[in-house]
């Protein structure tokens, strides 16, 4: 067994979010209109923070950024998912088993470095405003997005190197509904310690360091807002990080529910339910938080739809 060849394995099995069947086309619908959503509304944020002349502020390109993880991640996990849903085929390819995982790991851990740094970014806006357009250069904020993409890339080729050159037994059913490092690690023979190791170790490096940022930004705004005098200074230095501060705690706060709840016999149908809501739900979420606490944003969608249609109705008369 310990020296099964890898080219005889050359698909897994997804088990899926549920094995019953009454239950396959109402989740379809529900995850189809999810994932919509979170396509719409995120490739929706990107074209308008791109293209609309107010918007062109650090923290439009950060929230740029955002969207473009959360489309990505989403869309790594969602259409496999939703194919298997209409299909009932729970196969998935060796090699896209690979591709999906690089994928997912890369956008997941560029999120989490983004959302740091759109914390540094509010710290800053609020606590020095009048040299926020000096400290948060254009050269800054490309480096602060550049250096998680770079690291997240790195980061996802060693995971799946690792796993994907270790050897697998024949069994080749994967606990879960697509192909994550810890579930795909329990199918393999070898011995598994350092790839653990290595998944641990960066795991925590990220969570860790990201919150860390977080939290004393946002110690930092604090102690800023309680000394402004007025409460109209207050209410608005706290209305321009509201956005950010509820994508935050939902997003760390799935994942901590994910790592620190007890494990159970159950745990596994638990982290099922909490990897769907960070891969499909909290996307889905992030547009529409951004959209509908923002004036700008609200402000910039009818602009931006005026000026399309007299670009398209310039075109149609020529």
């Amino acid at each position: 067994m310990e020296k099964y060849n890898l080219t005889m394995l050359d698909e897994f099995i997804l088990m899926g979010i549920t094995d019953r069947p009454e239950l396959q086309a109402p989740l379809f619908g529900i995850f189809l209109i999810f994932y919509m959503i979170s396509v719409v509304g995120n490739l929706g944020l990107i074209i308008l923070t791109k293209i609309d002349s107010k918007l062109q502020t650090p923290m439009y390109f950060f929230l740029r950024h955002l969207s473009f993880t959360d489309l990505g991640y989403s869309t790594a996990v969602g259409p496999k998912m939703l194919i298997h849903f209409a299909s009932d085929q729970h196969t998935i390819s060796y090699n896209w088993c690979a591709t999906q995982l690089i994928f997912f790991s890369f956008f997941i851990t560029s999120e989490v470095f983004i959302l740091s740094a759109m914390a540094y970014d509010r710290y800053v806006a609020i606590c020095n405003p009048l040299l926020y357009t000096v400290v948060m250069s254009q050269g800054l904020c490309q480096l602060l997005v550049a250096i998680p993409y770079f690291y997240s890339i790195f980061l996802s080729l060693l995971t799946v190197i690792k796993i994907f050159t270790s050897s697998f037994c024949g069994y080749n059913v994967i606990r879960h509904f697509y192909c994550d490092s810890l579930p795909l690690i329990s199918l393999i023979c070898s011995d598994t310690s350092e790839i653990k190791l290595i998944i641990l170790i960066f795991a925590t490096f990220n969570l860790v360091s990201s919150l860390l940022i977080v939290l004393v930004s946002y110690m930092l705004i604090l102690v800023a807002i309680l000394k402004m005098k007025s409460a109209e200074g207050r209410h608005k230095a706290f209305s321009t990080c509201g956005s950010h501060l509820t994508v935050i705690v939902i997003f760390y706060g799935t994942l901590f529910f994910m790592y620190v709840h007890p494990k159970s016999n159950q745990s596994f149908d638990t982290d099922k339910m909490a990897s769907v809501f960070y891969t499909l739900v909290i996307p889905m979420l992030n547009p529409m938080i951004y959209s509908l606490r923002n004036k700008e944003v609200k402000n910039a969608l009818p602009r931006t739809w005026k000026m399309c249609t007299n670009i398209l109705f310039k075109m149609h008369c020529h």
